[in-house]
């Protein structure tokens, strides 16, 4: 069975994660590590984090399997992924298990997928993502398409969530793929 690491950071969006915990959690061991600020996000965007069947890990648990390079999982998303953990993961600054989780992600050179929404970029941010990249991340930006005519919001969470799933090689049917027509 695949093993991965979902993080949700403090920053607007919370529904993204919601929607990716929904389909993943049933295929797959997940081990999921949800932010103090992630939470008070949560509670204002009125989207609940509880009750999907993954393994539930606190931000400053730092004994936690998930914080060793030796404990082997495929990939990690961090969705959404505010621009103060961008930036703590660029640096190396490990202060919590969401940054100690993605510094081990790229340093056993495991597929590490960070999503932030923020909007507009910065030339920090930028930085951050681009130098996130050379050292082997994959950055999402959370921007859905318009290509496949959404008719509901949900519509558009899918259509972010089907590329999320794509890039773990996750097969599913949440989202239409484009066929040019």
């Amino acid at each position: 069975m695949k093993k991965y690491v979902v993080a949700v950071t403090g920053a607007s969006g919370i529904i993204y994660a919601r929607r990716l915990l929904e389909v993943l959690t049933p295929l797959a061991e997940v081990h999921i590590i949800i932010s103090d600020m992630a939470k008070k996000i949560a509670d204002y965007e009125e989207v609940d984090l509880s009750g999907f069947d993954g393994i539930y890990v606190a931000e400053k648990d730092m004994f936690a399997d998930i914080a060793s390079g030796s404990f082997r999982y495929d990939a990690m998303v961090i969705i959404p992924c505010s621009m103060k953990t961008l930036a703590a993961i660029n640096s190396g600054f490990s202060d919590n298990l969401i940054t100690r989780a993605a510094d081990v992600c790229l340093k056993e050179g495991r597929k590490c997928i960070l999503m932030p929404r923020e909007m507009p970029l910065s030339g920090i941010h930028l930085r951050n993502m681009a130098e996130l990249d050379g050292a082997g991340a994959t950055i999402m930006v959370i921007s859905p398409g318009f290509y496949l005519k959404p008719k509901t919001i949900d519509d558009l969470i899918d259509m972010v969530v089907a590329r999320v799933l794509d890039h773990l090689g996750v097969k599913h049917s949440i989202s239409e793929r484009w066929s040019g027509n």
